[in-house]
């Protein structure tokens, strides 16, 4: 098949891993792909190297902006239309809100076989005013209309769009977003040696998260507990792995008094050290206020990290509160730190909760299994296509 996916921005997040992962195994399964993404700028980190390296044709289009802008949205909707006039592909394949609707869109006029689009995470939530809300459900209806077949990556992804009767029931598959197995499980790093790196003690506690640093992603949460951590474990300490908009206010919350000697930045670091990284963790934390499937619950159980998130999106969908990990209810910080407690004074416990954890990401997450599936669909699709 001649795949064509399109993307917003190939920053270093989970939708990108998902995508760029995805575009190299239809690569090595013998299919002609396209990956089309946006300009890729700030301190989020950037997947494009991996992109290239996948195999895959890495086209940029300048207009693909994130934000809502007129002028650019229209000119990006005709280079997407003029792009696939010229690769003519079977399938267009789209990634994220901004993306999925102009993609979709071009795709759809120029009556490509198979229209696919994936929902990594909402682009509406309760946070958003009534009226911006009510204009991105109305975005996405309109898109909906304009492909064969809609991809949630959780089953709360795929209530979610149909509970704001987005699409009709019969577009829907749910497909886990897939993570390389071996690349986390083979990893033979050295705790001591990256705790060092970090200036941390091999005897220390360390709790950390991985994420980029976004206002919506809960660190702002574990500093609040730190100080009730910290006096409850006095080795404690905080790791912050990744970058991003919101570093400089947890900097300045942070200060320059006795918390600033427990928390740590790693900044943005290569994917290949992460896996070292989950190892140099006691308890990986993930106090997310908004998350589609999250790929570090799943990464970190593979590297043997047990694991505690907020119930929001698709977290619960791998933290299984007493089999594979503690949910905590939104918000419920003093919930958040006993959790924290609890799991850091329970080691034979925590480690059943790791070996759930496994054996449940192992049959539910692998990559594998997700691009049998989309291969599926995409098939399904083109056949459904040539019976009308």
């Amino acid at each position: 098949m001649k795949i064509l996916h399109i993307i917003t921005r190939l920053i270093l997040g989970g939708a990108q891993q998902n995508t760029v992962l995805t575009c190299a195994s239809q690569v090595g399964a013998g299919h002609n792909v396209c990956l089309v993404h946006g300009p890729i700028y700030g301190p989020e980190g950037s997947l494009l190297e991996d992109a290239v390296g996948s195999g895959a044709q890495v086209i940029c289009v300048p207009s693909l902006r994130r934000a809502v802008l007129p002028l650019h949205d229209a000119w990006c909707y005709g280079a997407l239309r003029a792009l696939i006039r010229k690769t003519r592909p079977d399938v267009v394949h789209t990634h994220s809100s901004k993306a999925g609707i102009l993609g979709r869109a071009a795709a759809w006029r120029e009556k490509v076989p198979a229209v696919v689009h994936t929902v990594h995470g909402l682009p509406f939530h309760d946070r958003q005013s009534f009226v911006e809300r009510g204009l991105y459900v109305a975005a996405e209806r309109w898109a909906a209309q304009r492909c064969h077949r809609i991809i949630g990556v959780t089953h709360a992804m795929c209530g979610a769009f149909t509970d704001n009767r987005i699409g009709r029931p019969q577009q829907f598959d749910m497909v886990p977003s897939g993570v390389d197995l071996g690349f986390f499980e083979q990893s033979t790093d050295d705790r001591n040696e990256t705790r060092s790196t970090y200036g941390l003690a091999p005897d220390a506690t360390v709790v950390g998260i991985t994420a980029r640093l976004d206002r919506f992603k809960g660190h702002d949460d574990l500093i609040d507990v730190l100080p009730r951590l910290v006096e409850y474990r006095p080795d404690l300490h905080l790791l912050f792995v990744g970058d991003g908009y919101h570093r400089r206010q947890l900097e300045a919350r942070i200060g320059k008094g006795p918390l600033s000697r427990r928390v740590v930045f790693t900044g943005m670091v290569p994917l290949a050290q992460v896996p070292a990284l989950y190892r140099a963790m006691d308890v990986l934390i993930l106090p997310s206020y908004q998350e589609g499937q999250p790929r570090t619950l799943v990464e970190a159980l593979l590297c043997g990290c047990p694991i505690i998130g907020y119930d929001i999106g698709g977290i619960g969908e791998i933290c299984i509160d007493g089999k594979t990990g503690r949910l905590v209810s939104v918000g419920d910080k003093s919930a958040l730190a006993e959790a924290i407690m609890w799991m850091l004074d329970h080691p034979h416990e925590r480690r059943q909760l790791v070996e759930g954890g496994q054996e449940h990401v192992r049959c539910h997450f692998s990559l594998a299994s997700m691009v049998c599936k989309l291969e599926q669909i995409y098939t399904d699709a083109l056949e459904n296509q040539l019976i009308r």
